[in-house]
C-alpha cells in the first residue's frame, strides 16, 4: 500500500486510487468500478469512455458499461491495460481527472516510488521524421502499409518545406501526440488549451479538431474520427503535414502510404 502521507499529497477532490485487498487481482471485476463517490464529487457524466495517460505519453481508451452496480470499464480495455503496464500486487494507482473523460493515471509501488518512465517490456510511443523512419507491424488494408522502412516520406507532402512526422498505429488511437524531438526540429508553437484545429484527409474534407495538452506536451483530438472514417488500423503508416499559421500549427494534413 502507498504510504498514508503519499496518499494524501496525491489525491484531491477530482482524484481517486486504487490497490489490491486480499482476494482481489487487478483483472477482477471490481478494480473496473469508477467509483460512485468520484462520480458524486465531480459532477461529470461519464457515460461512453475514459481515456487514461501515464507519465510517458502513453494513454488507453476504455470504453464503459453500466449494470446495477455501477459504471465499469469494459473488461478487454481494463485487462489491456493492467498487462502493458505490468501491475503488480503491491502498486497503487491515483486517478486524477483532468478535462471531461481525460484522467492522468500515476502508478505508485509497495515503498511510495512513483514510476515515471515506461517499465522495459513497454513501448512508448514515438514519432519520427528521418527517411528511416520504423515501425513493425503487419501489411495494412486499403492501400497503406506498416513498413520497416519507409523511404522519403517527403514525397507525400503537399509543401516539402512544411514540417511533418510519420506514425503508426499503436493501440490506441484517439489522440494524435506531438513529441519533443518534432516540436525542438521545426520550432512548433501550438495553440492554447482547447483551441481549434482540423484535419485535412486526402479527399480535401476536414474533421474539426481540438488542441489538448497532457503533461505539458500538445496532443490533437479528433484523430479518433480520422482514424474511424478511414477505418485506420493498428500497424497502418500515415505522414501527418503540418500547416502553420505563423510558427502555430493550424491543421495537420493526413497523407495515407502507398503501397
Amino acid at each position: 500500500m502507498l504510504p498514508e502521507r503519499k496518499m494524501q499529497e496525491c489525491l484531491s477532490k477530482s482524484s481517486f486510487s486504487k490497490s489490491l485487498s486480499p482476494g482481489q487481482n487487478w483483472k477482477s471485476k471490481s478494480m473496473r468500478i469508477i467509483p460512485e463517490e468520484f462520480l458524486r464529487s465531480t459532477h461529470e457524466s461519464f457515460e461512453h469512455r475514459v481515456v487514461f495517460s501515464v507519465p510517458w505519453n502513453n494513454s488507453w481508451q476504455l470504453w464503459l458499461r453500466p449494470d446495477k452496480k455501477g459504471l465499469f470499464m469494459i473488461k478487454e480495455d481494463w485487462d489491456e491495460f493492467v498487462n502493458d503496464n505490468f501491475l503488480g500486487p503491491d502498486d497503487t494507482l491515483v486517478f486524477t481527472h483532468q478535462d471531461t473523460m481525460y484522467f492522468q493515471v500515476r502508478i505508485f509501488k509497495k515503498d511510495g516510488k512513483e514510476i515515471i518512465s515506461a517499465p522495459l517490456e513497454v513501448e512508448p510511443q514515438k514519432e519520427t521524421t528521418s527517411a528511416s523512419a520504423s515501425a513493425s507491424g503487419r501489411t495494412a488494408t486499403r492501400g497503406r502499409k506498416s513498413c520497416a522502412n519507409l523511404q522519403n516520406p517527403e514525397r507525400y507532402l503537399l509543401n516539402p518545406q512544411n514540417p511533418y512526422l510519420t506514425k503508426t498505429l499503436k493501440k490506441t488511437n484517439h489522440l494524435l501526440h506531438v513529441g519533443h524531438p518534432v516540436i525542438r526540429q521545426y520550432g512548433l508553437e501550438f495553440g492554447p488549451h482547447d483551441s481549434s484545429m482540423y484535419f485535412i484527409l486526402p479527399d480535401g474534407n476536414k474533421v474539426d479538431g481540438l488542441t489538448k495538452y497532457y503533461n505539458g506536451l500538445p496532443n490533437f483530438l479528433g484523430w479518433a474520427d480520422v482514424c474511424q472514417q478511414y477505418n485506420l488500423k493498428i500497424g497502418d503508416t500515415v505522414v501527418c503535414e503540418f500547416e502553420l499559421s505563423g510558427r502555430v500549427v493550424a491543421s495537420v494534413r493526413v497523407h495515407f502510404v502507398n503501397e
